[in-house]
């Protein structure tokens, strides 16, 4: 009965073929990395393994045994190694089981004819794959030539050397004109700075540079600051009363008679009350 070579997701179904695989996929089943020497020289990668081969393992507490394989268990998907043996409490020894995915294939039994033409079939499939791979990463790798700066032409680096600042000189080497030591205070002005700025000047500008910053600079440093005394502010004395407004309460005091006056002429004047008939018969 064959087996459906469709690709399953679950588990349990993943184990049920497994268990029920017929002896061809059984056989595939068991296949076992080669070393890095023997890959190279024999084309392939992995192979099933088989009664005869040398193996290494490469998993669990015995790691680095090696030895041959003396049997191979298709059923239940193990090997046994000469000499990978325990000791029962009876003092019999017994072979240990491996799988094959723990293993590495050091050497092969190439007894079987079979087994010869898988290998050159393999052989002649990889081959040319693994020189185009060779290729790939040959022109993949970067190389580590370190390059070289362009190397610039005489005229450009004549151009930069003029573009370069120029160091200024220090302050005692420095020239100070006369304008400017007339502007800095006399603090700052040294009396060697001042001289050599008087003697360089012109004719015409040697009076403005003698001028009472550059004296009083050097008059400073000879002279010790004599203690000013303190000044004592006074208070700001009481203004007297304006004249103006003296004369203003005079005139309005004038004025307000003279505006009661006024009113009583504007108002108008009570009516007189009309007589009656009975007060004209009795005056009568």
């Amino acid at each position: 009965m064959m087996q459906d070579t469709k690709r399953v997701k679950n588990p349990g179904k993943q184990r049920k073929r497994l268990f029920n695989a017929p002896a061809h996929l059984r056989h595939k089943l068991m296949a076992a990395p080669l070393s890095p020497e023997l890959a190279a020289s024999r084309g392939a990668r992995t192979l099933p393994v088989r009664k005869g081969d040398t193996v290494r393992i490469q998993r669990g507490d015995n790691k680095g045994f090696e030895g041959k394989v003396s049997r191979v268990d298709t059923k239940e998907y193990r090997i046994y190694i000469e000499g990978f043996t325990r000791e029962k409490v009876d003092g019999t020894n017994i072979f240990l089981p491996v799988h094959p995915s723990k293993v590495q294939i050091r050497n092969l039994n190439l007894d079987d004819k079979w087994r010869k033409a898988i290998l050159d079939r393999k052989k002649e499939k990889e081959k040319p794959e693994t020189k185009e791979k060779a290729k790939e990463k040959a022109k993949a790798k970067p190389s580590k030539k370190v390059e070289k700066a362009p190397e610039q032409p005489q005229e450009q680096i004549e151009e930069i050397e003029e573009e370069k600042p120029v160091e200024a000189p220090p302050i005692e080497e420095q020239e100070v004109a006369p304008e400017i030591a007339e502007e800095a205070p006399a603090e700052q002005v040294p009396e060697e700075v001042a001289e050599k700025a008087v003697e360089k000047a012109p004719a015409a500008k040697k009076a403005r540079a003698k001028k009472p910053a550059v004296k009083k600079a050097v008059a400073a440093k000879k002279k010790p600051v004599e203690e000013e005394a303190p000044v004592v502010e006074k208070a700001p004395a009481k203004k007297a009363a304006k004249p103006r407004a003296a004369a203003k309460k005079a005139a309005a005091s004038k004025e307000a008679p003279a505006e009661e006056a006024a009113a009583k002429k504007t108002a108008p004047k009570p009516r007189a009350k009309r007589k009656t008939s009975k007060e004209t018969e009795g005056g009568e």
